[in-house]
């Protein structure tokens, strides 16, 4: 059985966001046109949800709803 660990959660969250943050901040940047508040806003925004995306993945690790128990091969360690 293998189990994420709380620092894959955090790298997983923080590459997801990277990504989202860039966008957010070409979007507000294309919408107002001021750098300073895009990457603002852009930060802002990428922090809360780094941390919501980490609870939620933390959370979904202790549901059991759709998981499979399958047992060990022989060829598996």
């Amino acid at each position: 059985m293998v189990i994420e660990t709380h620092k894959r959660s955090i790298v997983k969250a923080i590459t997801y966001r990277a990504m989202g943050t860039l966008f957010t901040f070409g979007v507000v940047f294309i919408v107002t046109g001021e750098l300073k508040l895009s990457a603002t806003i852009g930060i802002i925004d990428s922090l809360a949800k780094i941390f919501g995306y980490f609870v939620h993945e933390r959370i979904w690790n202790r549901i059991k709803f759709g998981l499979i128990k399958e047992e060990p091969t022989d060829y598996e360690i």
